[in-house]
Parts: C-alpha cells; structure tokens; sequence
C-alpha cells in the first residue's frame, strides 16, 4: 500500500498562466507525480483560480517572491528556480520553456530518470514522502540543442524532441525545409536489402516537419530551421537530398552556376553540392529575396539557417569570383540580407556557418549588425581523438588557394579558425560537431566518444562559444545513451564530473549489475580502439585484440542474459537492447580481425552477413539503432569502396 504523501487526498498542482508550454509542464508532472507516488493529482488551470496549498508552476515573474536571475536574452537563455517542500511550492523559470526545464529537473531530483527516448527509456522510482528539492540554477551554454540527421520517421523525432528537455536541451533544428532525405531514407527504404517499400511525396514529408513543430511549440524548444538549399530553391532546382539530379537544368539557370575547371554545371551532378557565381548581385538578390520572403512567412522559426552550397574546393573560379574569397562574398550576403530584414522590420535571426572553405575568414568585409547574426563554428574534418580541452597552441592559418584547399584535422588548427573569425564576430555563437554522426560507430563501446563529448562540452567557454548543436542521428542508443545524457548535463553544468555522470546513468538504466555493465563497455571501447578504427594510427596485435572482444562479450553475454529475462519495465529494455548490441559487436570484431590480419575477402563476407543482420534486427531495435547509417559508413571499410568524406 502506497502511503500518502500530503494531508490532502490529492496532490494540487497549479498552472500559474495559461502559456502552452505551462501547460504541458503542468501535465508531466500530474502524470509522474501520480506514477511515483501513487496519490492523485489535481491539475488547477489558471482559469480555476490558484489553491492556497498547492505546487504552483509558472514564470518567474508570476511569484513575487521571486528575484529573476540577470540575463542576456530571457527569451534565449534558461533559468530555473525550485523551492518545494512536501509536494507544496514553486517550480518557476525564467521564459515557458524553462519552466518546463525546471519541471523534469525537479523529477531529476526525485530520482527520476529518462535514459533514452521513448516509453521503454522512463525510469520512475516509487516514493511514499516528497523530499524537500531546492535549486536556482542558470545552464552552463545557451544553446543546447539537437539537429536532425539519419533515417527517421515522425515517431522517432518526436521521441527525440520529447526527450530532449527531460535531459536539459533546449532546441531541435529541423534542416531543410521539408527534411525530405531524412524521412525519405526511413520510408523508402534506402539500403535496405529488399529495396523500396514505399514512396514519401514532398507533401507528407512537409505534414511530418508540421506534426514535429507542434511538439516543438508545445516545449517552447529554440527552432532552428533550414541551413542548405539556398543556393538551389530560389532557381527552380530541389535542394531536398544529397543525389545527382535526374532532370535536365534549366538553362537559364547554368549562367548562375560557380565555374569549375571551365563549366558552370551541377557539382558532380548534385545541386545541393553546388555553389554559385557569388559576384554576381543577380545571384546575391534571388537567394536574398528568398531568406527574407521564408522568415516573414515563417516568424515560428527562431534561429533561421542560412548557408552555402556542401561540398568543398567547388567555388566559381570566374575573374570577378577570384577577386575575394568565399568568405568575403558571404559576409556581403549576410549584409544584404540584414538590411533587407531590416527595411520590413523582420526580427529573424540568421545562423552563419564557418565550415570547409569559409574557415579561411574574410579579409575586407566584416558583419555590420552582429546582433542579427550567430556564427557556427562547423569544424567536420576534425579529429575525435583529441578534445577541446586539450587543445595546444593554434598554429598560423595556412594560406588561402582556391578550390586547392585541404582542411583541418587537428584540435589546435581548427581552433586556429575560429579565433581569426572571432577576431572579426564577437557575436553569439555555437559549436555544430559531428560526434554522433558518424564517429560513434569507431566506438562500438560508446566510452570514449561519451568522455571526448564531454571535455569538449566543458571547453565551450574556453575557446569563446556559447554552446553546441549536435548534428547527429536521431536513432544512436545502442548501446547506451550515454553518450548524449553526458552532453546534456555538461551543456548545462560544465561542472560535473564524466564519472559522476556515468555511474549514475548505468544505475538508472540498469539497475543491479550496473558497474559490471560499465566495466564491460569500457572493455569494449578500450579494444575496438577508435584511434586505430579512425586511421589514425597503425597497431600490429590489432588482429589478437579483435579476437581478445569476442572472448570478452561471450564471458559477460551470462549476465546480460540473465537480467534481459529477470527484469522488467525500463531495465530490461537496457539489458535486451545491450543482448542485440553485443550480437552486432561480436560480428563487427571478427570482421575488422580478417581485415587486420590481411584478409580482405574474408573481412568482405563477414561484414555482409553483418549488415544483413542489422537490417534482419532493426525492426526490434528501431527506436535505439540506424541501421542505415550503420551500413552505409561501416561498409567503406570492408568492402574496399573509397572512404566516405569525412571517414
């Protein structure tokens, strides 16, 4: 029998005013708190009038009591307060989206955890008395937030989307206008073994991205939208996917397109890839035009993306063109479209992105409205060997060649190119890294990848950045969601601990056997070796350590087995999931042993009964696993296709 927790028979839980994200904020803790406690809750909307006793929820400005914390941006930044003491109280934040923040991190506090999207990654301990919970916090960075990547369905964003605050982000970035690849990849079945299931119109990808910012409203979230495709859309040319066009150009449209080697024509026949002849202020004026149109009929956007073409060494090689660098002709850009928002009082906000041949930063033009613009520091090629933190002495930049450029790999030279935009932007700014894109799967363990996400969260504020965006599959849980939970709680307090962290994530999603289980992936990260999966260094007895992982899964598959059948709810979800995962390690070690031991072909056939295996299992481990991504960079190395850009 569950004993009550307050001389009342329900809990009242107050909306202190009607805002939507209030609202919402007001329900998850009706539904957790019933769920934990086993008492009833009463919800009391403002229109009901306010309780004299009650756990009143609401802006800060709504409790005189009160003093909001000074900062920069109150709708932009976070800031909570807490102060409840036997399920009566405050739970308070600076804008709506931080008092739902404030709501999870009271659960937090309960002992509540969400150690991965979805229904099956909600632990919920049972309480019989409410601790007293006070904390007045601001998040370590501003932004904090996820941009999506991979093959998805709406489910799984709105997983993800509804995960993101109970772990303390912020903000989604839906790129494109559509997201049609990514929900396409999902829909069609894009390299799955029995081919195409289904065709996705642009339509109903465009209801997905509309059922998506509902639920990005609905959580006050930053939105961030766009990015590529503005050198594509405003000439009649789809700019939805990374594919060689099908149909004929225009050819009005070539004389628009950067001359390469002599021919303005497609990049390797994908659009999305193609960069314009940026001289031109014909050019300059159709992508302008465009920006400004898009942000006045979309004011719901936040943070809206404005880049160049993918792709890199691909910028127009025409007299007028080689007269500045890329950089220059963007920053002019960027201007043109301030003042364009400007004269139809447009308060969009505009993300500009320092990334493969704009890292070499301008050298007669400068951002003339800084407060209109963010910088987003992309640096793809790096390494994850290294982090932040590490970081040495920045080089001198190297010189600047057209379309001969070679970018990056190193900590320190990377940083070099920040600092030398900063130089000239004092702006807000954030990272947007690649940790979880591609470079988790060097880490089958997910251990090293956590503890390098980790120092580099911490070093944010070290090399002049307010936060990070991490572009990244939606579907990267397998083996744990560690890797993101460490990112959360150090964007929001740079403070913690990487061991802290992670002993408490294995407990909760895990239960009994939990530091077993963090000794086992720490096993596995410290054999795969992502050093050595990356390239980046050479190791004769790599053979014997693959063959060493084998030895080592088939002695813990006991224990997984056993509490994969023992527990129930949450856990065991953990303990199944890490059973398929250690089936997939198991193929993936013997395939990089052949290779190691300079057996290509039969490193060729182990992996593709691998992949086989993953697409066989996917429907099981859906919610928790790419299979596409998976395939699709794991199989340049073993079956001898050229690497994949970055590798």
């Amino acid at each position: 029998m569950t004993t009550r927790i307050v001389s009342s028979p329900r809990l009242r839980i107050c909306a202190r005013d009607p805002n939507e994200t209030v609202v919402f904020a007001v329900r998850e803790l009706s539904e957790c708190l019933t769920r934990i406690t086993g008492v009833e809750t009463e919800t009391v909307l403002p229109e009901d009038g306010s309780p004299a006793s009650a756990l009143c929820v609401g802006r800060m400005d709504c409790f005189p009591s009160l003093i909001p914390p000074g900062v920069a941006d109150p709708r932009m930044d976070d800031a909570i307060a807490i102060h409840v003491t036997g399920g009566q109280g405050v739970i308070a934040g600076i804008n709506p989206r931080s008092v739902l923040l404030a709501a999870y991190r009271y659960l937090t506090e309960l002992g509540c955890r969400w150690v991965r999207p979805g229904k099956d990654g909600a632990f919920l301990p049972r309480l019989e008395t409410l601790p007293e919970v006070h904390v007045e916090e601001r998040p370590s960075c501003r932004h904090r937030a996820v941009c999506i990547e991979g093959s998805v369905s709406l489910d799984h964003v709105v997983d993800m989307v509804d995960w993101l605050p109970k772990i303390g982000f912020n903000g989604y970035f839906i790129q494109f206008r559509e997201a049609y690849t990514f929900f396409d990849r999902w829909h069609s079945r894009v390299g799955r073994p029995e081919g195409k299931a289904m065709s996705l119109s642009v339509a109903d990808a465009a209801g997905y991205v509309a059922a998506a910012e509902a639920e990005i409203r609905k959580r006050g979230l930053i939105y961030h939208k766009v990015g590529h495709g503005w050198t594509c859309e405003p000439f009649g040319i789809s700019g939805r996917a990374w594919e060689k066009e099908s149909a004929p150009l225009p050819p009005e449209v070539a004389p628009y397109l950067a001359e390469v080697n002599g021919k303005r024509e497609l990049w390797d026949g994908i659009a999305l890839n193609t960069n314009l002849c940026y001289s031109n202020p014909e050019v300059r004026a159709k992508i302008g035009n465009e920006i400004v149109s898009y942000a006045q009929n979309h004011p719901d956007v936040d943070l809206l993306h404005f880049w160049l073409a993918d792709g890199c060494n691909n910028h127009c090689e025409c007299p007028e063109c080689r007269k500045a660098r890329p950089a220059d002709v963007y920053v002019m850009m960027l201007n043109e479209v301030d003042a364009a928002l400007a004269a139809r009082n447009l308060p969009a906000r505009i993300v500009f992105l320092i990334y493969v041949d704009l890292l070499w930063p301008p050298e007669t033009e400068w951002i003339r409205n800084p407060d209109r613009f963010v910088l987003m520091f992309a640096p793809i090629a790096r390494t994850y060997s290294q982090s932040f933190r590490v970081m040495g002495q920045p080089p001198a930049l190297p010189s600047f060649e057209r379309n001969r450029l070679e970018f990056p790999r190193t900590i320190e030279a990377n940083i070099a190119f920040l600092k030398a935009w900063q130089q000239l932007f004092s702006g807000d700014s954030f990272d947007f890294d690649y940790h979880l894109m591609w470079d988790h799967l060097n880490d089958p363990g997910h251990m090293h990848i956590s503890r390098t996400i980790g120092e580099d969260m911490k070093a944010l504020k070290a090399i002049g950045l307010n936060g990070f965006v991490s572009c990244q599959v939606q579907r990267v849980f397998l083996p744990t969601a560690l890797p993101m939970i460490v990112m959360g709680r150090m964007l929001w307090n740079s403070q913690e601990s990487f061991e802290d962290i992670a002993r408490d994530y294995f407990a909760s999603a895990f239960g009994h056997d939990a530091p077993a289980c963090e000794e086992y992936l720490t096993k596995l990260s410290l054999l795969f070796d992502p050093v050595y999966a990356r390239g980046e260094k050479n190791d004769e007895g790599a053979a014997a350590r693959f063959a060493e992982i084998i030895e080592v899964i088939n002695a813990f598959l006991p224990v997984i087995e056993r509490h994969a059948a023992a527990m129930d709810g949450c856990r065991q979800a953990s303990w199944r999931y890490l059973k398929r995962h250690a089936g997939l390690c198991l193929g993936l070690a013997r395939a990089y042993a052949a290779k190691a031991a300079g057996d290509a072909e039969r490193a060729a056939s182990i992996w593709r009964g691998l992949a086989e295996q993953a697409w066989r299992e996917e429907p099981d481990m859906h919610r928790v696993f790419d299979a596409w991504i998976f395939t699709e960079v794991l199989r340049h190395r073993f079956e001898n296709l050229p690497p994949q850009t970055p590798s």
